[in-house]
């Protein structure tokens, strides 16, 4: 197979290469490459149907020398030339200005002016295009075979980048023959599957009766660009093969929206398709069914043509094009299948039924050094942005944090991942653009596979397409166990972890049918459909027309926050009256003492139905378990080329060491709002002895409450009083949290002004204004008590050169004049105590320090 680096360059070209009939550029698998025989160029033709690579325009004119070198291009103008150059140029602008005198003092119709425009515009573009043309055939008559090549490198097959990529033009073939038939199942897919996705997308903004009238796929059928077979770490009984496919149709395709009619061309889309062919059995034809889906989301391009697209009304287009994208997407993009069944052996559940491998934790934390695009009073300004996760068809998105150029978002989420190799996850920053498109800040790529082998990865990622921008990502690998008594210890870590949407368990559901629902209208029988919802999460099947023992075969996964005490709640409706034709209600914890925690193929009485309704389902509980934590040193001694993956070192150090100094004395130190504050705080009164902290999450508190004696008998080393603090960081959340109890015995400097004090918060270097925090004021007292929690979000890395400094104020010091500090300390971050159990005492005030 002959490679870019085999061909050789021609000297000489021949006149009658570019007119003469052209072979395709690449030799097919079977032809052998004979290194003395010159491989013919492609027609001219073809290229100028792309992009050509930019030609100086001091190369082409040497080049247009060397072709004819009897001419000479002159480097000045004769005086005479310039004369008669500027008096053509005032001629010509008299004679424009001229006409339009003209035009209007006779009261013509504007008409006379439009047409001369439009023509001029259209000789214009020709006359361009005419000329881009000949560029393009200068600059590949003087160039080599390989420089033709690499002009076009972009549009070359996957097979001659990755050399476990294989060609396969006999699969091109058998595509091209059989399109034709594909072309119908194709039509049936489009019509059963996509087209009542996009009607009930769009019926949620009021945008009714959508129905495609015709839809004919053309005569060009997809392309397969390369194949790769996966013959390691496979289940023996499976095939798995990756093609790269292009897909640039001819389709016409027409719909009707609410009476508007619109259509379809030009539809393109590539992407990576995954083939898994399983079971396999000992008939014909061997392979009981596929499974064929995308990796990531695929590109997707096409035209709206018609009135939709005329009038945009407004937006009306582009949403339009988003729902179809995303609809596509729900259909063939993981976690969703698209299963085809080959063998009456293999019950629909083995290839229907949804297989995730595990659950990825991604905790989005901060970004920083982000570009400005919004456009302020003195210039640039900074802007608005948010992130959106990807992981395939799943979609995540960000809080939007406004004017800022370092966002804090801490936000945290949860994917599905039904396979290991292939899968990335997809990160891209937005500025928010209120009326118009949102702009892009720039996008990561994390491989999944790399967060699998390290258990957790805690990185920064220069973000791409971008000028400048880093992003701080934390990711954690979750394996699905069959234990129930792995449950405990997952519930604890989320109680630690003190973020609400977090999950425990993995629900597996598999609807297969339904028998003898009841009548919802006299005349006919139901149009039913099934809603599953566990929680908040709610998925719903197709719908099955004029049938009362309908058959759905499909599959949901739910994450569970808790199995013990949430349920599994089904409904099935009658899509013409709305109403419910049954229901059925199944505790999770049902499941818990059951072998493997599942059930397969299981008959369920429905409720609010007829006596024989029944509900035919499957169901499968997993328990979400960390995996285990490989440390950099492990990886690199097992594998040689993992110093160029990620690794959970890198959150010990600053993105950068040119930015190190920046990160440790950022200023921007913004927290969200605790998610204690959304709770109901209980407060739990000590023992005289100090409770450790890991010992109250153990009990259920997963806030910080007092750990040391509620009294305190002495006023402090220098009399100023004593305050009780409880400081704790979570390496998990990369959070820091300070909780101000009480004081006592502040002093009383004048017996007639009883202080009104209050507690001030920095985080030093720095002492910005987004570090601080401020408590109430309590009037009048020495001893107050505040019971505050307030939060940081800040960095391993930053924590060790951080402190803490705490001020106690009296507001009534501002009314007299005097100083309003009462007292004072800094407390260093960087004790290990802080990150393990948390530090919790009384510590004393001391005099005010006075700071630059």
């Amino acid at each position: 197979m002959s490679t870019i680096e085999d061909i050789s360059e021609t000297p000489e070209v021949s006149s009658t290469t570019t007119t003469a009939q052209q072979e395709p550029l690449l030799s097919t698998a079977n032809e052998e490459y004979d290194p003395n025989t010159p491989i013919p160029r492609p027609p001219l033709a073809e290229l100028t149907t792309r992009p050509p690579t930019p030609v100086d325009e001091s190369e082409m004119a040497a080049a247009s020398k060397e072709v004819n070198p009897e001419k000479t291009v002159p480097t000045a103008s004769s005086s005479s030339d310039s004369i008669f150059s500027v008096i053509y140029t005032v001629f010509k602008k008299v004679a424009i200005v001229g006409s339009i005198y003209l035009v209007g003092y006779m009261g013509w119709s504007v008409a006379w002016l439009i047409a001369p425009v439009i023509l001029s515009v259209a000789r214009d573009e020709l006359r361009k295009t005419t000329e881009h043309k000949r560029s393009i055939a200068k600059a590949s008559a003087m160039a080599s075979e390989k420089d033709v090549i690499l002009a076009r490198i972009d549009e070359l097959p996957a097979w001659v980048y990755f050399p476990d990529v294989e060609r396969c033009e006999w699969v091109n073939k058998i595509l091209k023959q059989v399109w034709p038939n594909a072309n119908h199942f194709a039509r049936t897919l489009v019509k059963e599957t996509i087209e009542p996705n996009v009607a009930l997308a769009l019926s949620n903004y009021k945008m009714n009766g959508f129905r495609f009238d015709r839809i004919i796929l053309g005569t060009i059928p997809p392309r397969i660009g390369g194949v790769k077979i996966y013959d390691k770490n496979v289940d023996r009984n499976e095939i798995i093969m990756d093609l790269d496919l292009f897909y640039a149709s001819d389709c016409d395709i027409n719909f009707y929206l609410g009476g508007v009619k619109g259509g379809i061309k030009d539809f393109q889309i590539h992407g990576w398709v995954r083939v898994v062919m399983k079971p396999l059995i000992r008939s014909m034809p061997l392979v009981g069914g596929l499974q064929i889906f995308f990796l990531n989301n695929p590109n997707i391009d096409f035209n709206l043509v018609g009135v939709i697209d005329f009038m945009d009304m407004p937006g009306l287009s582009d949403l339009l094009r988003r729902i179809i994208v995303e609809q596509i997407g729900a259909v063939m993009v993981l976690p969703n299948k698209l299963p085809i069944t080959l063998s009456n052996e293999v019950p629909a559940i083995s290839l229907k039924m949804p297989e995730p491998e595990g659950i990825l934790r991604i905790h989005v934390v901060e970004a920083k050094d982000l570009m400005k695009k919004d456009i302020g009073v003195l210039g640039k300004g900074k802007s608005d942005p948010y992130a959106v996760i990807n992981v395939g068809a799943q979609e995540f998105k960000t809080q939007i944090i406004e004017n800022n150029v370092n966002p804090k978002w801490d936000y945290w989420c949860e994917a599905k991942v039904f396979v290991e190799l292939g899968q990335s996850v997809d990160i891209t920053v937005f500025d928010l653009d209120n009326g118009k498109d949102d702009e892009r800040l720039g996008r990561a790529t994390i491989e999944i596979s790399n967060v699998i082998k390290r258990g957790i990865v805690d990185t920064w990622l220069t973000l791409e397409d971008a000028k400048h921008g880093l992003l701080h990502v934390r990711m954690q690998w979750y394996k699905l166990t069959a234990d129930p008594n792995d449950l405990q210890a997952a519930l604890l870590e989320t109680q630690q972890l003190r973020v609400t949407s977090m999950s425990t368990a993995l629900l597996t559901v598999f609807i297969d049918s339904a028998k003898n629902l009841k009548q919802a209208r006299t005349s006919s029988k139901p149009d039913p459909y099934l809603i599953a919802m566990v929680g908040k999460h709610k998925e719903q099947t197709a719908m099955i027309m004029r049938d009362d023992s309908p058959v759905w075969e499909q599959g949901f996964t739910f994450l569970v926050s808790n199995p013990e005490n949430e349920s599994l709640q089904i409904r099935v409706v009658d899509q013409k009256t709305g109403n419910d034709i049954g229901q059925y209600t199944y505790p999770l914890n049902l499941l818990l003492p059951k072998k493997n925690m599942e059930l397969v193929s299981q008959p369920f009485q429905l409720q609010k139905s007829g006596p024989e309704s029944k509900l035919i389902m499957s169901l499968s509980l997993r328990i979400l378990k960390p995996a285990e934590i490989i440390e950099e040193t492990e990886l690199n001694a097992g594998s040689p080329d993992s110093s160029a993956a990620l690794t959970r070192s890198s959150s010990l150090k600053t993105p950068t060491q040119e930015s190190a100094k920046d990160l440790q004395s950022q200023t921007s130190r913004i927290s969200v709002e605790s998610p204690i504050a959304e709770e109901q705080v209980t407060t739990m009164n000590a023992s005289p002895a100090a409770t450790p902290y890991s010992a109250a999450l153990e009990s259920g508190d997963a806030v910080l409450t007092h750990r040391m004696p509620d009294l305190t008998s002495s006023a402090g080393e220098y009399g100023l009083g004593r305050i009780q603090l409880s400081i704790r960081y979570s390496v998990q959340r990369q959070k820091l949290s300070v909780t101000v109890h009480k004081i006592m015995y502040l002093p009383l400097r004048d017996p007639s002004s009883i202080p009104d004090p209050y507690v001030k918060l920095y985080l030093l270097p720095g002492r910005s204004k987004e570090s601080k925090r401020k408590t109430m004021v309590i009037k009048d007292n020495c001893n107050p008590v505040f019971e505050a929690t307030f939060e940081y979000l800040i960095s391993t890395a930053e924590l060790a050169q951080t402190e803490l400094e705490v001020t106690v104020c009296s507001q009534k010091g501002f009314l007299y004049g005097g100083s309003p500090i009462m007292g004072m300390l800094k407390i260093p971050l960087n004790d290990p105590e802080i990150s393990s159990n948390g530090v919790n005492s009384w510590m004393d005030l001391q005099p005010e320090i006075k700071h630059d």
